[in-house]
């Protein structure tokens, strides 16, 4: 077992898969073009919100695996994945409602059942926020909050979806691929961990 915050050779490798597969996303983003700097940064924070709140959620199985190989508690590189997932992720939106000066980017449309899908990152983003929430308050809500955490999923489920039917970059075969791969993988985890 390393000492605290020394990286085993297998924990070199796992963080170079996860940086080579974000750098992929990247080069993949970029070679879609953009036309402005809010078309840049809106597709960007979404894609790469998506990425590392999979990331975060596709390591919940591997907690000793984590400390052993990353010398850092599962807890702070948990953290540190989800934290900054939730960030990109509501920059997104953000952006989005200062481009067209409007707040009722936020709010889901109910109006029918494919305007809902289409435009799911709306509550895809509500979702986020109440999962975190119930992860703030666990030791006042014990019996409660892993059910409300695990929102996660079907917020994860509900920007796929949304990108799939509105997402310019999921117009290419490799984003396509990757971000199926990654929700995929996020719900093996979480069978994973509860075998």
């Amino acid at each position: 077992m390393p000492m605290s915050g020394e990286v085993t050779k297998k924990g070199y490798y796992a963080i170079g898969a996860i940086t080579g597969l974000f750098l992929l996303i990247v080069a993949l983003f970029l070679s879609m073009g953009w036309t402005d700097i809010y078309d840049f940064t809106i597709r960007f924070f979404a894609l790469i919100g998506f990425y590392l709140m999979a990331i975060a959620m596709i390591m919940t199985p591997f907690m000793s695996d984590i400390y052993q190989e990353w010398g850092k508690s599962f807890m702070k590189v948990h953290h540190l994945f989800a934290a900054l997932g939730i960030a990109t992720a509501t920059l997104h939106p953000v952006i989005f409602a200062i481009e067209v000066s409007s707040l009722e980017v936020f709010i889901p449309d109910v109006s029918s059942l494919y305007a809902f899908m289409l435009l799911g990152g709306r509550q895809a983003l509500i979702l986020i926020y109440i999962a975190t929430i119930a992860a703030f308050v666990r030791a006042k809500i014990p019996n409660h909050w892993k059910p409300i955490h695990a929102l996660m999923y079907l917020m994860l489920f509900f920007a796929l979806v949304h990108g799939y039917l509105i997402g310019t970059d999921f117009a290419n075969i490799g984003i396509q691929i990757i971000f199926t791969a990654l929700f995929i993988a996020s719900l093996g985890a979480m069978i994973y961990k509860r075998m």
